[in-house]
Formats: C-alpha cells, sequence, structure tokens
C-alpha cells in the first residue's frame, strides 16, 4: 500500500473497503501490461517522430523525457512485480509519481505542438493525448482520484494552449475539456464502485463457500483446501495433526430444549473451540456436532494434553438464553500427517477410527490412532473421574 499521505489519498477506494480488497485494488494499478506496453510504444514514438520534424530544443527535452520516464516506469513495474511475488514491499509511491509524471509529459507534449503552428504535429500530438485517456481509465479505474489526475495533466493542456493559438473557435476547449474531463473521472469512479462490489460479492460468495454459516468455522470444503495447501507446500512438508472432535451428549440437548438451543450449543463451542486454538491453526465444523482442529504441533504429549484441555473446556456448562445450564462431553480422535496420509479422507478415516475406541472406552477421551494396522493399542488420555461425572 501508498505510504506518502497524498499517494494515500489519491489512491483511496472509499469508506468502509476491507483491507484485502484494497490490497487488491493498489495490485491492479501494477497490471494490465499490454495497455502500459502501448501507452509506452504510442508515447516514446509521436514525440521522437515529432522532433523529428521540429528537432528545436522544448521537443528533444520532450522526446528524452519520455523515454527516460517511460524506461524507468518499466524497470519499476518489473521490480514492483518480483518484490510482490517474494512477498516484501513494493515502490507504490514511486511508481504513482512516475505514472503522474508520465501524464505531464503527455501534457507538455501537447502543449508545445499546439503552440508551435505546425497543424500535423498539433493533431497528432493531440490525438495521441485523447487516445491515452482511454488506456488511463482501464489501468487506472482502481484509483479514480489518480486516473481524474492523470487525465488533467495529460488534456488539460489544451486549455492552456487554446489563447495562444489565435484562433477564438478553439477557445470551445474552455467548455469541452471540462466537461470530458468530468465525465470520464465520474466514469472511473462508477467503475471503481463496480469493481469494488463486484470484489466484496466474490469474497463473500467464497467465504460462504468455505464457512460454516451457523459458527463462522471452516467447513468441509475449507478444511480440505486449508489441508491440501499445507500438506502442498513445501517439497517435505511438516507433520500435522487432525484432531477430530465429536460432542457427547449433544441430541439429548437437541431434543430437552430443541433445535434453537442446540444451534446455540455449537455456536458456544465453536466459541470455545476458537479461544483455545494456537495462531495458524485451524477449527472447523463438518457436519452435526463434529468438528475437526488442523494443527501443527504434532508430539503425543502436546496433542495429548491439547486434548485434555479441549475436553475440560467443553465440558464446563453452557447458559442458553435464560435456560438452565446444560453440559455436554467430548470425545476425540487424532490423526497424523503423513503417517496416516496425505489426504483428506484418509486423515478423517484414521481419525475416525480413533474417535470411534475413544466413544467405546467411555467417552471424555482422547485418542491417537495407531500408525498402521499392526500398531499397538491407541494412546490414551481421559480426564479425572470427577470431571467426567459432569456427564
Amino acid at each position: 500500500m501508498p505510504r506518502w499521505r497524498w499517494t494515500r489519498w489519491l489512491t483511496d477506494a472509499g469508506p468502509d473497503v476491507p483491507a484485502e480488497i484494497r490490497v487488491a485494488l493498489i495490485g491492479s494499478l501494477y497490471g494490465t501490461l499490454p495497455i502500459f506496453a502501448g501507452g509506452v510504444i504510442n508515447t516514446i514514438a509521436v514525440s521522437l517522430l515529432i522532433t523529428l520534424r521540429i528537432p528545436t530544443l522544448p521537443f528533444i527535452l520532450w522526446s528524452a523525457f519520455e523515454i527516460i520516464c517511460c524506461l524507468v516506469r518499466l524497470a519499476v513495474l518489473i521490480t514492483a512485480n518480483k518484490r510482490a511475488l517474494q512477498g516484501q514491499s513494493t515502490p507504490t509511491d514511486i511508481y504513482i509519481l512516475l505514472g503522474l509524471a508520465w501524464a505531464g509529459g503527455v501534457g507538455y507534449g501537447t502543449f508545445i505542438s499546439l503552440t508551435s503552428g505546425d497543424w500535423v504535429v498539433a493533431t497528432l500530438a493531440c490525438l495521441s493525448a485523447a487516445a491515452m485517456v482511454g488506456g488511463i481509465c482501464f489501468r487506472n479505474f482502481g484509483a479514480p482520484r489518480m486516473a481524474g489526475l492523470m487525465i488533467v495533466l495529460t488534456l488539460g493542456a489544451c486549455c492552456f494552449a487554446a489563447p495562444f493559438l489565435g484562433e477564438p473557435i478553439m477557445l470551445i476547449v474552455f467548455f469541452q475539456i471540462p466537461f470530458y474531463l468530468f465525465s470520464m473521472t465520474m466514469a472511473g469512479f462508477k467503475l471503481n464502485a463496480m469493481l469494488v462490489s463486484t470484489m466484496r460479492a466474490e469474497r463473500e460468495n467464497e467465504f460462504h463457500a468455505r464457512h460454516d454459516m451457523l459458527t463462522g468455522l471452516s467447513n468441509r470444503a475449507g478444511l480440505s483446501k486449508a489441508l491440501d495447501t499445507r500438506l502442498a507446500r513445501e517439497a517435505n512438508p511438516r507433520r500435522l495433526a487432525l484432531i477430530y472432535l465429536d460432542l457427547d451428549g449433544f441430541k439429548a440437548v437437541n431434543d430437552t430444549h430443541g433445535h434453537m438451543a442446540g444451534d446455540r450449543l455449537l455456536q458456544l463451542v465453536a466459541e470455545r473451540l476458537r479461544g483455545m486454538i494456537r495462531s495458524g491453526d485451524l477449527a472447523a465444523r463438518i457436519g452435526g456436532d463434529e468438528f475437526i482442529v488442523l494443527s501443527e504441533q504434532t508430539e503425543t504429549a502436546q496433542l495429548m494434553g491439547f486434548g485434555e484441555r479441549l475436553i475440560r473446556e467443553i465440558s464446563l456448562p453452557y447458559e442458553l438464553d435464560n435456560r438452565s445450564a446444560v453440559t455436554v462431553g467430548a470425545s476425540i480422535g487424532i490423526a497424523l500427517a503423513p503417517e496416516h496420509g496425505m489426504d483428506m479422507a484418509s486423515l478423517l478415516s484414521a481419525a475416525d477410527m480413533a474417535l470411534y475406541q475413544a466413544k467405546s472406552k467411555g467417552k471424555s477421551r482422547c485418542l491417537i490412532a495407531p500408525p498402521g494396522p499392526h500398531a499397538n493399542p491407541f494412546a490414551e488420555a481421559t480426564l479425572p473421574a470427577n470431571v467426567r461425572r459432569l456427564h
């Protein structure tokens, strides 16, 4: 994101725009390389041709500026893209400043061409400047204020040149150009608003597709995506633990107090899960009263201690909308990647077997699945008897 105050204002997307959309809009300023290349080639070619026709100092300086500015812009663009791919900061403020300088250079060339007295040169320069406005709008409507200022710098020179041309008819540009600038700037703002709305909708749809609407935790699709991403992010992926948690006694609460109370209970369980997982871990609800925690803590002692804490916290009473407190328990089965598999189906199957064993041994237990079919009995953690008697 821009760091300077005026560049932040120039690229501001408006109030109530989420941070990730603001970043994406700034990223769009670096995109559309074909439009960038077309603009660079056009302005350099036009300035060189006009300079060959009128080889005076103002035109030579214009050509030199266009070449230097465009080469520096290209170098900054390439550098920024490389740094972005590496997750590093980008020279956004410099990039914005160079874009404005380029627009000012186009305006300067238009001014000296109009005042040169050569109608061929003036026509070519004005056509070039007008053509650039389209590229400016398409390439920069992620930052409509910036696009508007670039249009002013590009075409505003026509208004400054008009009084020096000795042609009263040219004074119409004092009406024509401001109207054009206003309409194109407003178009940029509308395109920006449409883009923000579309990006909001896309992110909401993506969130809904990967999150459980009742609890706000990840759903099965979100869990699968996160698991695939973590296992595929390096050649030798780190071990992962899939902690499969099922509530004990949830059906009784649902039947006694109703489905609304059951839904509220699931939301409260989800809140406790969020409060217990570490940064970098993922909590998900994959259906009914079944929850998953995807964790990078994989040592047996750590996992058993975490399982005990989960069982203990989830077993504490819940207040359900002015009803008497209710309690549920939790049984846990744990599978490890890569020992039990490298895909969600294999890991869930192993964790489910461990969960089944935990329930069959009296519930409120945490078991780690054995590494293979001929392994020793499950590693096990249980709560003290006085805690288990809560349910």
